[in-house]
């Protein structure tokens, strides 16, 4: 036994000098090419699922609480879909949800954008990306501020909401007026809230969002008008008044064109046959 273990620690020893050559050999590679060095991973998991009336992106507030009609729950998710997760939240007005984007994740190993197009400038101009609230982002992450309307066990109802339905929710935080408000911020960017068009609607569509808006129970008519009070189209375009548009809200299709550059007039609204 002892002659063993004299033959085993040498060609243990020489095991350790070469272990130790490599990771040195590795060291000095990635000193080398810092280029190379791989970045920490970090997993996420939702918290909670947003359900929200807008089933389509186009159409969506660009910004949260631009249209207050745009009711919406938040459900928690297991294993945090316990009421508990909402105590002492009675005691706030408004939440910060972080969610993903996740019909806009970019593809694995894709080249990420560092410029994008805001909607803001006209969808032609470019803006770093981290000058803008672009969905097109390095993680995919975005916030929105919203009104607590009420809590229901593992649920919120909140207004306000600018998210597509089934979004996933990563964070929920209260918002706190006096560090969250900041009086002497500014964003030349985007220093006041865009100019809202004129809704106008044709008889027959305000005649059926008045019966769709009583069998649902939900605010459809002002839904729609703060939606596309805030023109959804991109800002470039100069659309003919033959041009129709068209989303969805709920299960409901909404539709309308431009008789001028300054109106929108809804001509269809009508239960969604998919």
């Amino acid at each position: 036994m002892p002659i063993i273990l004299r033959l085993a620690l040498p060609q243990q020893q020489r095991l350790q000098q070469r272990y130790r050559s490599d990771i040195l050999a590795a060291l000095l590679r990635r000193e080398q090419h810092p280029q190379r060095r791989q970045p920490d991973m970090y997993s996420l998991s939702p918290v909670a699922i947003a359900h929200t009336p807008f089933r389509e992106k186009f159409a969506i507030p660009r910004q949260p609480m631009l249209a207050p009609a745009a009711v919406g729950e938040i459900q928690l998710l297991p294993p945090f879909n316990d009421p508990l997760a909402f105590d002492g939240l009675e005691q706030v007005s408004h939440v910060w949800l972080i969610f993903l984007f996740h019909q806009a994740m970019a593809a694995p190993g894709s080249v990420p954008r560092m410029r994008v197009r805001p909607p803001r400038l006209g969808g032609n101009s470019k803006l770093g990306v981290f000058a803008t609230r672009s969905s097109h982002r390095p993680n995919a992450i975005g916030q929105s501020l919203v009104k607590i309307e009420r809590i229901q066990t593992d649920t919120l109802l909140v207004s306000g909401v600018d998210l597509l339905d089934q979004t996933p929710i990563i964070d929920i935080k209260p918002y706190v007026p006096y560090a969250d408000s900041i009086d002497t911020a500014w964003n030349h960017i985007a220093a006041a809230a865009p100019v809202p068009i004129r809704v106008d609607w044709e008889t027959t569509a305000l005649e059926a969002a008045l019966q769709l808006q009583q069998q649902t129970g939900k605010p459809l008519i002002a839904l729609i008008e703060q939606c596309l009070s805030q023109d959804p189209k991109p800002a470039y375009q100069q659309p003919s008044p033959e041009r129709h548009y068209g989303t969805r809200l709920w299960d409901i299709d909404i539709g309308w064109h431009y008789p001028t550059q300054d109106c929108i007039c809804v001509d269809r609204v009508q239960r969604s046959s998919i």
